[in-house]
């Protein structure tokens, strides 16, 4: 019996990727199951550094590495300041204002 690497995604979840909805061409579901298995590996991997990095010893912080390696998408309120500094020519100053303030006061969900 071989023995499987330790980011080996585990079989049920490529079978679930090979569930796709719309590929109906191998070549196209290949693709995506590779792309898929890729990431899958590359989280197990960031996950087994920052647990490597815990030790208090080194001195480092874990989330850094985290932001910088898996940065996460804006969220819908950073994506609003952005259209909203964009649109700014647009607006008065006042109604910029009370915006922007609307906008900030919300919290920082996904």
């Amino acid at each position: 019996m071989t023995q499987e690497h330790p980011i080996t995604p585990p079989p049920d979840l490529v079978r679930h990727w090979s569930r796709f909805q719309g590929d109906t061409n191998p070549e196209a579901l290949w693709f995506r199951i590779a792309n898929e298995a890729a990431r899958w590996g590359a989280d197990q991997e960031l996950e087994a550094c920052c647990e490597w990095l815990q030790d208090p010893d080194l001195n480092v912080d874990t989330y850094k590495l985290c932001a910088a390696r898996r940065p996460k998408p804006q969220s819908l309120k950073e994506q609003a300041l952005e259209a909203l500094d964009e649109e700014q020519a647009e607006l008065s100053i006042q109604n910029y204002k009370l915006i922007r303030a609307v906008l900030e006061s919300l919290p920082d969900n996904e």
